[in-house]
């Protein structure tokens, strides 16, 4: 990729959504997930032991130990080069997968690209998943550019990442969508890779899903409302903030967005679904598999867990998030994530 000068508008926008997770309180106001109205049936007679719970799955031809994907963070600045190491140094010895975060300014200009590289890296035998948004993937006219991004992760995947409502509110924003389907579809044809398609926090509808189905896409990422809002973080990086308010809580709650996906994965049995938006620890994971999800996926809260405590801090959180999983395995008679599946869950009383 030749080299440009670098522009510090994308390198200072990835720097300040960084920051703004941190250290705001970019939540959803009134609107939750919905996993809180669900809950399994407690099974007094489980018939295994603990030991025997089986967490490990496959995805995209790797081995994973827990069905957990740190999610498409960050990159593209200098400081980003230390946290995604940091972050691929966990999930290697966890068994993990990991996506980067938008590749955008690695497009521009080769200066942080390192910021990007240094999770293979760190991790040569995880799920590395690639990251370009859908303002992006709308201007392609063949995958070339895409090849790269590729490459510079060796990545097993490439996601794009559909974000209308993010774009449309952040102050340098690029809310033009028209051909991002058509876009996609190219991907799907011409990448040696698979593409993953996921939203950003807001959720992907029933209608959406199929639409990207029958463009070829068999992997989707519903990212659904409840988590950290980006319609928040943009918010509060405008200057006139004036008409925005209402739509910080926009979007589809996980729990609904992954009920609309398991349909959809009944007329497409190819279809893998994995749960993001909101999840913060291993009992909405367990929740999110018997709604449907083949792998779960979080970003901030991993991302807190390394600010606050470093590498070990991160590695405890996953550690955490893993004996609870496997905790509800036990307490449902669920051996293997398929048993999971397979476990119904009831609508708590008054939900």
């Amino acid at each position: 990729m030749p080299r440009t000068s670098p522009r510090r508008g994308t390198s200072t926008r990835k720097q300040q959504h960084v920051r703004s997770i941190l250290t705001n309180d970019v939540a959803f106001r009134e609107k939750r997930t919905g996993l809180e109205e669900w809950e399994f049936e407690h099974n007094a007679l489980p018939e295994l032991n603990f030991d025997e719970i089986d967490t490990t799955t496959s995805f995209l031809g790797r081995r994973l130990a827990l069905p957990f994907l740190v999610s498409c963070m960050t990159g593209g600045y200098a400081e980003a080069t230390r946290i995604n190491r940091s972050l691929a140094e966990v999930c290697a010895t966890r068994g993990l997968a990991m996506g980067v975060g938008s590749q955008r300014q690695a497009l521009e200009n080769d200066t942080y690209h390192r910021s990007f590289s240094v999770v293979r890296e760190a991790a040569p035998d995880i799920p590395v998943i690639g990251n370009i948004g859908a303002a992006e993937v709308a201007r392609m006219r063949d995958a070339r550019s895409a090849l790269l991004l590729v490459g510079l992760v060796r990545a097993d995947a490439l996601a794009v990442h559909l974000n209308p409502l993010q774009e449309l509110l952040q102050p340098e924003g690029t809310p033009a969508f028209r051909g991002v389907l058509d876009g996609i579809a190219m991907l799907v044809r011409e990448l040696p890779v698979p593409v993953i398609v996921k939203e950003i926090g807001a959720g992907i509808s029933a209608a959406v899903a199929r639409r990207l189905v029958d463009a070829g896409v068999r992997h989707i990422d519903v990212a659904g409302a409840g988590g950290t809002s980006w319609a928040g973080v943009e918010i509060l990086r405008r200057k006139d903030r004036s008409g925005t308010a209402v739509f910080w809580d926009w979007g589809i709650p996980t729990a609904r967005a992954l009920q609309d996906l398991a349909a959809e994965k009944l007329r497409t049995p190819a279809l893998h679904v994995t749960a993001s938006g909101g999840i913060t620890n291993g009992l909405d994971a367990a929740k999110c598999i018997a709604l449907g999800a083949d792998l779960v996926a979080a970003a901030r809260p991993v991302l807190r867990a390394l600010h606050d405590g470093g590498a070990a801090g991160a590695a405890r959180f996953i550690d955490g998030l893993a004996f609870e999983l496997r905790s509800t395995m036990f307490l449902t008679g669920a051996r293997t994530l398929t048993g999971l599946q397979h476990t119904p869950l009831l609508r708590r009383t008054g939900a």
